[in-house]
């Protein structure tokens, strides 16, 4: 947690803030191979020196963003989780509980359909 240490420490909001934290302790607790990082000014999970997930703060939700493949592949299950996504990212308002199981499925997902990817992003 020490690397998203001073990202956590700018967000004014300390409910917006547990929630954060909460959510990057659980992504290293589940899938300790991925490396946490800092990068666009927003806290990320790498393997392999490939993106895996992302996640930022906006004034009315956490954004996560598993890149476009990732929300196509589980647009219905984002939708049934109550959550409203773009092509990019997944909008998880501040009110709405964090579904963990989808969260599980998209990373193990995106670790997988990348796992011989050499590049940062997918082509």
């Amino acid at each position: 947690m020490e690397v998203f240490a001073e990202y956590l420490a700018s967000i004014d909001n300390l409910e917006y803030r547990g929630r954060v934290e909460e959510v990057l302790r659980w992504v290293l607790k589940h899938f300790p191979n991925l490396t946490p990082k800092i990068a666009w000014n927003q806290p990320m999970f790498t393997n392999h020196n490939t993106f895996i997930i992302g996640f930022s703060v906006a004034k009315q939700h956490m954004a996560v963003a598993p890149e476009r493949v990732g929300i196509y592949q589980f647009s219905n299950d984002i939708v049934q989780a109550g959550y409203d996504h773009t092509k990019e990212l997944i909008r998880i308002r501040w009110d709405s509980p964090v579904d963990f199981s989808l969260l599980e499925k998209i990373i193990a997902f995106n670790i997988s359909d990348k796992a011989k990817c050499t590049t940062f992003w997918r082509k």
